[in-house]
């Protein structure tokens, strides 16, 4: 379970700091609070404190000056740990990465400070109820009062996390190109409590502190600077933020595996039901030393994703990332499946706290773009071959 030894020293105690916070908490504090349908504040604020949240954001806004190899890296440990924080992968990856790359000069500072250190979080919304995969069918649209000057949007999400929790939801919507009469994507920061906005939680069989919620916006008023970045860069400025995404999920999928893989490492050590402990059988050891394998090779993928990110590549990035996410999902699958089976009984028990990973596990197959669809994107982009749609 060492790290891989391509990480710098400097990256390997950082890999060890988080460990030390997430093993401080755990896995039953995370049941405990999903059990009180609570929020961790206590570990986002510990974390905060600690300056891991903000990793990847600019020093010059308060951030750490990393980049997301720091920041998945942050979001592995606490998994590994039975503690993830999902709302990193939405806060301070999506929406940090995309207000400090393309934000106006009032919006980093209004934003990105209160990010890094844990004070202000955000959402994002960008899947539709008709929509799905098909973000060209996106019907949330913008349009100018060309009085004042403001926008107006309409339509409505699905699925988007943590909006209980969050000052502002970052919002993909559809402008029209006054050349082409076209729609094009715009992201647009909607404050919580803006006219319109509202809210309703969706009932999920998931186990998790991050709600789930539908979004209706009926005609929300939002003033100009609203919009984030440059109105005809919308979809280069979208995939800055989905690529982060991707990693994220990873490693929130990684460390997950992870977690699993180790309860059920130090089961087979200590259960014997005949002469020696169950982990010397191989129809034992062989599968958890696979899941080992794959979680490792899914970790390497995703670090090069993240160099590749950080270097500035969103081209090699895009593809790696998906390949990321992709491996991640399948290796977490496989490791929570094989660590239940290894437990038995006691796998579905709640002192062992894997039972409810058989769902959580699955989250990274479909969220936030499905297996089918990352295979289309190697498919078409990095084989060539041609599209059925």
């Amino acid at each position: 379970m060492n790290a891989p030894v391509l990480e710098s020293e400097e990256h390997q105690a950082l890999r060890s700091a988080v460990a030390a916070l997430g093993s401080r908490f755990g896995r039953d504090y995370m049941t405990r609070v999903v059990r009180e349908e609570g929020h961790p504040e206590e570990l986002w604020a510990e974390a905060a404190k600690l300056g891991y949240l903000g990793v990847n954001l600019p020093e010059e806004h308060g951030g750490g000056g990393g980049g997301m190899y720091e920041l998945s890296l942050v979001l592995e440990e606490l998994g590994a740990s039975g503690a993830p924080l999902l709302m990193m992968v939405v806060s301070p990856a999506i929406c940090g990465t995309v207000i400090s790359r393309f934000g106006t000069p009032g919006q980093k500072a209004a934003w990105l400070p209160g990010l890094a250190d844990g004070s202000r979080t955000m959402a994002f919304g960008i899947t539709e109820p008709d929509a799905g995969s098909n973000s060209h069918r996106i019907t949330t649209t913008a349009r100018r009062d060309g009085d004042s000057g403001d926008w107006i949007l309409s339509g409505r999400k699905v699925f988007v996390s943590g909006v209980d929790i969050a000052d502002a939801t970052l919002i993909v919507g559809r402008t029209e190109d006054a050349r082409t009469g076209s729609l094009k994507p715009c992201l647009f920061i909607v404050p919580r409590d803006a006219e319109g906005f509202g809210r309703r939680q969706i009932d999920m069989e998931l186990q998790a502190p991050e709600k789930q919620f539908e979004l209706v916006l009926d005609d929300v008023r939002l003033p100009a600077d609203a919009l984030v970045g440059d109105e005809d860069a919308g979809l280069l400025q979208l995939f800055a933020g989905l690529n982060p995404e991707r990693i994220m999920t990873a490693a929130f999928a990684i460390g997950m595996g992870r977690f699993a893989l180790a309860r059920a490492v130090g089961y087979a050590k200590e259960r014997t039901v005949w002469k020696s402990p169950i982990g010397a059988h191989q129809a034992i050891a062989h599968p958890l030393a696979q899941a080992h394998i794959e979680l490792e090779t899914a970790r390497l993928m995703m670090q090069k994703a993240a160099h590749l990110y950080d270097a500035g590549d969103d081209i090699g990035a895009g593809e790696a990332a998906n390949m990321a996410k992709y491996a991640a999902a399948e290796a977490c699958v496989r490791a929570v499946d094989q660590a239940v089976h290894t437990l038995g009984g006691n796998g579905l028990t709640r002192e062992f706290g894997l039972a409810s990973l058989i769902t959580a596990s699955r989250v990274a197959r479909i969220a936030p773009v499905s297996r089918e669809m990352i295979l289309n994107y190697v498919s078409h982009q990095t084989l060539g071959l041609p599209k059925s749609y």
